[in-house]
């Protein structure tokens, strides 16, 4: 820390609503995607993919592609296996039910021997124009053998064809957490039980800025460098590496500005592995932007799973027990992250801020003929949380007991945090009801009946809807590398393996260099995104300011502590006796000082230099209490969102700007899916129909016309990291769903049509609405 007045800290520091640095140059159209970075020579890349839910590949003929205008090269499955490129990485650390190990079909970068989902990319062509690309590719000829398809969850359980044989059940994998036999015993001695059948709809991230990437090898150095739009630049280098048979150096990934990447960005995708083998192959620059239609089609997707919930409740509606069943639909191919998330991500939050002395938990990853799913907002925790919000509604509405009353009696107390919930998580810090209190005058809850009295005068049904939660970030990867590098042209240049992604979070790393060092913002220069500068896990699990930003806190605190020893020998004073204020090291009591970026020009290089590496104590548990309201138009199944509230534990805010723009985000992507998303198949063919922004209902400004009032509550700070402070940029979106669709349920019971809230499935669109209501 400084020694004295933080006048520039105060002014630009943690805690302040900084503009976000990243904007200008966005806004002026000097942004830097992987799509502005080709250069003239690089050859362009379109896929060839399967029109077919499953079918095997008997031949790929390219004799005419290859033959015509502009083709550089044209590359099958075959050619690649060939010349030794692996499959990818499928499976996880689960069993099947008979103990053996996740069942999954091998997954080559282009597909060998059979494709299994519609838009599997099965040939690659590479050409002199994106024109003469994609002639040469309708030009390309696959004789496929159509195979029986598994083309729905239902169809899998059913086993009416298999997705591999490894797994005849379609089951990939399977885990059970908690004690089953203490479960029944609770329930058997229940007042009360509660069930019900939740539908989590597949749903796809529909970032601005589709996949890319740009690769280029270079013969002589025998190195590979890509620029790509990624949130892991880390762990694809690995992975191509691994598929070229080089050794990780050997490979430099860099990332620019990125469109968002909503957890669809992480790892590496086939694309990536083979556009980076074209580039070798060809001994040219490739480079490839996926289509709207493609990220459609072959991106992985997030959600959809089936869940059978039941809850155990004493008389007094204190919780006993509960019970969670599900099937996740995990695609052809059964992948890490996509298992991961449903099989014990997402359980890890299933009890969220309530006590629940017993659980019994069975999940399933079931396999189809569908993209597979991986990341995408929230991983998980949206599904657990919307799993246990609409059981304590529903429960308030069977019991009679008031639904926040309810949430009261089973909220985990303050005294008990440290607290380890049954899934073994432990929450360092919580204080539940204290945000629920500030939640319900901020939403105004008390005066709803009048404005109940005003809509159901014009005609309207109108709810309230409530969620009180809590998530998990930090993606369990505690440790982050920065360097610092104090240069003697006046600038602090400072390095992070976190990635911007549209967040800010270069504008946050910003800040918390000027509060080490109390220069203004501008003398800061904040480098991503390149892994020859360094490499870490990246951004994924709201991880970027918790664990990158405690190292980059450390690191420039460390930087300023290792200049003040260079001070004090330049200034022949003891180090205790150097104060440093406002860029400038001073001797107690004289007015001998030195700049510091002069102090940095003295030294070897120029520079001061620091790499630091910084591990925090575990991951954070943000949590909220969400309120929203709705119409409900009878008549035509429409529903208006009219006002949403919440207030949100994030631990300490370092700006409350970008903070409020992730929690209004995020919220905005929940309601998304409460309302109006949803990724569909042909339940008989497998052929995706939501295969264009034509067909998905993605949320548009007016479908999002409420007033937000967004509240950040810094009293409770974390205690896992130095700074205090908590993920943010999923909690949104974990809210929202539940908060929303509790509204609409509650509407359909002040109407006095209770019986229909259970059987409420997202999305509420008017359609779905309408036929609940007339008994469809």
């Amino acid at each position: 820390m400084t020694d004295a007045s933080p006048s520039l800290a105060a002014r630009f520091g943690s805690g302040q609503a900084v503009r976000r640095l990243e904007d200008d140059a966005l806004l002026q159209g000097r942004g830097r995607y992987t799509d502005d970075l080709g250069q003239p020579g690089d050859g362009w890349a379109v896929f060839v993919r399967s029109p077919h839910a499953h079918a095997l590949i008997t031949k790929v003929d390219a004799d005419a592609a290859r033959a015509m205008p502009g083709v550089r090269g044209v590359f099958s499955g075959a050619d690649l296996q060939a010349a030794g490129v692996p499959a990818m990485a499928t499976g996880a650390p689960f069993k099947r039910a008979d103990g053996s190990d996740c069942a999954s079909p091998a997954r080559h970068p282009l597909a060998v021997g059979a494709a299994r989902f519609v838009g599997e990319a099965v040939a690659l062509v590479v050409a002199d124009s994106l024109q003469q690309a994609r002639d040469a590719a309708e030009a390309v000829w696959v004789d496929y053998a159509e195979a029986p398809a598994v083309p729905s969850l239902a169809a899998a359980l059913r086993a009416e064809a298999v997705v591999t044989p490894a797994a005849p059940d379609n089951i990939a994998c399977e885990a059970r957490h908690g004690d089953a036999e203490a479960a029944q015993l609770a329930f058997a001695q229940a007042a009360h039980v509660v069930k019900l059948d939740l539908t989590h709809q597949r749903v796809a991230a529909l970032t601005l800025e589709p996949r890319s990437v740009r690769a280029a090898w270079d013969s002589g150095e025998g190195r590979l460098d890509m620029h790509l739009s990624s949130q892991m630049p880390t762990g694809v280098r690995a992975a191509v590496a691994a598929a070229l048979g080089l050794a990780p150096e050997a490979v430099r990934v860099r990332v620019g500005d990125v469109g968002g990447g909503f957890g669809m960005k992480t790892g590496a995708y086939p694309e990536d592995v083979v556009v980076a083998w074209a580039a070798r192959a060809t001994g040219r620059p490739v480079r490839w932007a996926a289509e709207r239609s493609e990220e459609f089609l072959a991106t992985t997707h997030g959600r959809d799973l089936q869940a059978h919930l039941e809850l155990a409740l004493a008389a007094d509606g204190r919780i006993l027990a509960l019970r969670v069943h599900s099937h996740a639909n995990v695609g052809a191919y059964a992948l890490g992250t996509g298992v991961a998330i449903q099989l014990l991500i997402g359980p890890w939050v299933q009890t969220s801020v309530y006590h629940v002395p017993v659980i019994d938990f069975h999940f399933r990853a079931v396999l189809t003929h569908q993209a597979p799913t991986g990341a995408y907002r929230g991983a998980g925790r949206p599904e657990a949380i919307f799993n246990i919000e609409r059981l304590m509604d529903e429960a308030a509405r069977q019991t009679g007991i008031d639904r926040v009353q309810l949430r009261r009696r089973n909220f985990i107390r303050p005294e008990q945090m440290p607290y380890t919930n049954p899934m073994g998580q432990t929450y360092d810090v919580g204080r539940f009801e204290h945000v629920l209190d500030q939640a319900l005058p901020l939403a105004d809850w008390d005066g709803f009946a009048a404005r109940a009295a005003a809509s159901k005068a014009r005609g309207r049904w109108r709810g309230l809807g409530i969620a009180t939660f809590l998530e998990w970030t930090g993606g369990n990867a505690f440790e982050e590398r920065v360097t610092v590098d104090v240069k003697g042209d006046g600038f602090i240049e400072v390095y992070s393996a976190v990635n911007q992604m549209g967040q800010g979070i270069a504008t946050s790393l910003a800040q918390l260099v000027v509060d080490a060092f109390d220069v203004p913002i501008e003398r800061v220069r904040v480098v991503l995104g390149d892994t020859d500068r360094g490499n870490g896990f990246g951004s994924a699990g709201s991880r970027s300011l918790f664990t990158g930003g405690s190292a980059m806190h450390t690191g420039a605190e460390r930087t300023v502590q290792e200049a003040r020893q260079l001070a004090a020998r330049e200034l022949e004073a003891a180090p205790e006796d150097i104060r440093y204020a406002a860029g400038r090291f001073a001797v107690a009591g004289t007015d001998h000082a030195i700049d510091l970026f002069e102090l940095a020009g003295r030294q070897p290089g120029g520079h001061i230099w620091v790499e630091h590496t910084h591990t925090v104590a575990g991951p954070t548990w943000p949590n909220g209490a969400h309120v929203c309201e709705v119409e409900l138009d009878p008549q035509t199944g429409v529903v208006q969102l009219l006002a949403y509230a919440s207030v949100n534990d994030v631990g300490r805010v370092v700006n409350p700007l970008i903070v409020r723009g992730q929690l209004d985000g995020g919220a905005v992507q929940g309601i998304g899916q409460a309302l109006l998303e949803r990724v569909v198949y042909d339940a008989s063919s497998g052929q995706l129909l939501t295969g264009s922004l034509m067909d998905y209902g993605a949320p548009h400004a007016d479908d999002i016309a409420a007033r937000f009032r967004t509240e950040m509550d810094q009293s409770t700070p974390c205690t896992n990291n130095p700074m205090g402070v908590k993920g943010v940029g999923e909690l949104g979106t974990i809210g929202a769903t539940p908060c929303v669709v509790n509204a609409v349920a509650d509407a359909l019971a002040r109407a006095g049509r209770p019986e229909l809230a259970p059987r409420l499935q997202m999305p509420l669109s008017p359609a779905r609405l309408w036929d609940l209501m007339r008994g469809a």
